[in-house]
C-alpha cells in the first residue's frame, strides 16, 4: 500500500520452515539486510533518466545479499510501526532511483 510517506509494506518470517528460519538468523547475525521487490508495471512513461512508473502490481518483496539500491535495507526492530516505515522510506527511495 502506498500512503504519503511511499510503499508501505508489512511482512514476517515463517520460522516454521527452514528457510524461514535461516533468514531469521542472518537477519539476526547482520549477515543479510538487503530488500528487493518483484513487479509488473501496468503503466509508465519515458522519461530522461528511464521511466516514470505511475503504477505498478507489487508481486513480492525479498530479502537479499546485494540489494539493487544500495539504501534498500532492513533495519530490525520489535516496534512494527519503525519497521513499516523503515520499508516505506526504502521503496521511496527506490521508487525515486527508477523515475
Amino acid at each position: 500500500m502506498e500512503d504519503a510517506k511511499g510503499l508501505r509494506v508489512t511482512g514476517r518470517l515463517l520460522t516454521e520452515v527452514q528457510a524461514g528460519r535461516e533468514a531469521q538468523v542472518l537477519l539476526e547475525a547482520g549477515a543479510i539486510d538487503g530488500l528487493s521487490i518483484g513487479y509488473r508495471t501496468k503503466r509508465s512513461e519515458k522519461a530522461s533518466k528511464g521511466r516514470l512508473l505511475h503504477e505498478i502490481e507489487l508481486w513480492e518483496v525479498s530479502l537479499v545479499t546485494f540489494p539493487m539500491l544500495q539504501e534498500a535495507r532492513v533495519q530490525p526492530s520489535s516496534d512494527e510501526e519503525a519497521l513499516a516505515q523503515n520499508l516505506a522510506d526504502t521503496f521511496r527511495a527506490a521508487r525515486d532511483m527508477l523515475a
